[in-house]
């Protein structure tokens, strides 16, 4: 690789991603790992007696990227053709005559599968914060806007009225909801195996849940009740599939952004530079919402991400390598969009235009229609069968806005004057009734949602 990086192929090294998150997944991220489990697998076995501890001891100050290089690593797989038996090696040369104790005992998912609960206790750790951020994000805005006036849309036409705060605080409450998903499923994805080459821990003898109690207590990890030679691919399924939720999330709230961006309803926009900032090569006067495109753009790659997983649950009896290859390419993928798009999201949302006079202008201009759900109520209420309602509602508001403003039809109609006054049928027609009521659900849905963040 060159200085300039132009010979970098993946675009998660250079365009997508924070560096924080790569770095987890970084070969040199992984093989600390791998050595650390290494290190507690001896240190275990001493404990309970199957290896000599000032042997364990020297595995233990050998275990480190100091003593054991990537480098020589790489070469010794380049003889064996083998990840693990590469790295004991390497350990083995490092530890001197303490070496032969190395791997004692251990199969290669052993230690591979359990540096991979390391690796996902640290992304899971990121992921947790990328929520709470998003979600916080949204709160205020929530609180902000309470009780600004919004057209609630239905298939894309307007319907009732609500407040813009209400819709960034059933969004906040969806990510409170993908947090508890990933708190309740860590405990289930975060554990490793020390239990040999077909799980039954037969290669550790008498003392084999011992050495991998003690092994999980000093990586802080849980054990695989019933593991095969891996730990049970279903763990990862469902964390990948957790993320293709979360994707989902993120799809729908950069959609909504776009959507009300669009020039025709232009009620909010994303952060933008005006100074230097460029919406197009040729149409300088775009202000494109190019963030929001690229977290839907993302989302989909991710869902994608979740069907490798799947198909790696089917394992040949007790393992094969069929899962091997594809959770290289996924896992750091997976997170490391992920993350990404939260990030994104939060900074969109934390900068948001919000043009609250467009959004007044919008529920104003539907000439009263979007009402028409308070006058059917009320005109059964007083006595009209609820059909019967419907149907004149549906008859005052053919033509739409073109036929003028309801409370105009709707005085002229006899029926309608029957049952309400001059003074009700305003009262009713007034937006301000559906927008407190949409301003006080969102209070209390806040209550709730800063309850979830405090956990």
């Amino acid at each position: 690789m060159t200085d300039d990086g132009s010979s970098l192929f993946c675009p998660l090294e250079f365009r997508y991603g924070r560096e924080e998150v790569r770095q987890i997944f970084s070969r040199g991220a992984r093989l600390r790992r791998a050595l650390r489990v290494e290190a507690a697998l001896a240190l275990a076995e001493a404990e309970v007696g199957l290896v000599p501890r000032d042997a364990a001891e020297a595995i233990d100050r050998a275990a480190t990227p100091e003593h054991v290089a990537l480098d020589r690593v790489d070469a010794i797989e380049r003889s064996t053709r083998h990840d693990i038996m590469a790295l004991t090696l390497a350990l083995a040369e490092a530890a001197g005559p303490a070496g032969r104790w190395v791997h004692f005992g251990a199969t290669s998912a052993d230690i591979t599968d359990t540096a991979l609960a390391l690796e996902l206790k640290e992304g899971v750790a990121i992921l947790d914060s990328d929520l709470v951020r998003l979600a916080q994000v949204l709160v205020e805005l929530a609180r902000r806007h309470r009780a600004t006036a919004e057209v609630g849309r239905t298939h894309g036409q307007h319907g009732v009225p609500i407040s813009f705060g209400y819709k960034m605080a059933v969004a906040a409450a969806e990510v409170v909801r993908h947090r508890a998903r990933l708190r309740e499923l860590r405990v289930r994805l975060l554990v490793g195996k020390l239990s040999g080459a077909v799980g039954t821990g037969a290669s550790f003898g008498e003392r084999a849940a011992e050495v991998e109690t003690a092994t999980m207590r000093r990586l802080e990890l849980g054990a695989d009740e019933a593991p095969t030679q891996l730990v049970g691919r279903d763990r990862l399924a469902e964390f990948t599939n957790f993320l293709a939720l979360v994707a989902s999330t993120a799809e729908r709230l950069s959609t909504e952004v776009r959507n009300l961006q669009r020039t025709e309803i232009a009620e909010v926009a994303e952060p933008f530079d005006e100074v230097a900032q460029v919406g197009s090569s040729t149409m300088a006067q775009k202000r494109n919402p190019t963030q929001s495109e690229n977290v839907t753009s993302l989302a989909r790659l991710v869902r994608a991400f979740a069907s490798p997983p799947l198909e790696n649950m089917v394992q040949w009896h007790e393992r094969d390598l069929s899962n091997s290859a594809n959770e290289r390419i996924v896992v750091p993928h997976a997170i490391v969009l992920v993350d990404d798009m939260l990030g994104k999201l939060a900074e969109i949302f934390a900068g948001l235009d919000v043009d609250t006079e467009q959004m007044a202008r919008a529920v104003a201009d539907g000439g009263g229609a979007a009402m028409t759900e308070s006058l059917m109520l009320a005109l059964t209420a007083k006595g009209l069968a609820r059909n019967e309602a419907h149907e004149l509602l549906r008859a005052l508001t053919r033509g739409g806005a073109k036929s003028g403003p309801l409370a105009q039809r709707a005085k002229a109609d006899t029926t309608v004057r029957r049952l309400l006054t001059p003074a009700e049928l305003e009262r009713i027609l007034d937006p301000a009734s559906y927008v407190r009521a949409a301003a006080e659900k969102t209070d209390r849905v806040l209550v709730g949602v800063e309850h979830d963040l405090a956990k």
